[in-house]
């Protein structure tokens, strides 16, 4: 019985999905950092490491919206139309991710 389980939860832990989960958190990270680095000067009130908050939010966003092109890329090997769809909502669904870590990131900050 233990085998059965280490298998089925070692098919979903694949290093395919750890490469999309990092490429997502990198290109979130990276573009939050080109970001900041035209944020004004801070406010007192924000405290000494405020920038902290949106690089941890918006890395975990990047790496939820890479995970969901992990898992539905399967549909990518269905058909030109199947494939351009899943292409479409996992881009819609990254930017969302992304729209949304930098919403809670920034929220109480730059965006107050």
């Amino acid at each position: 019985m233990t085998s059965n389980h280490r298998s089925t939860i070692s098919s979903y832990f694949t290093a395919a999905l750890l490469k999309r989960m990092l490429a997502g958190a990198a290109i979130a990270l990276t573009l939050m950092i080109i970001f900041l680095t035209g944020a004004p000067d801070p406010e007192p009130e924000w405290g000494r490491y405020w920038i902290v908050r949106p690089l941890v939010v918006i890395t975990f966003a990047g790496a939820a919206g890479g995970a969901f092109f992990h898992l539905v890329n399967p549909l990518r090997f269905s058909g030109i139309w199947r494939k351009t769809a899943a292409l479409l909502l996992c881009l819609l669904v990254f930017v969302f991710c992304l729209w949304l870590g930098t919403v809670l990131g920034l929220d109480g900050t730059l965006w107050d």
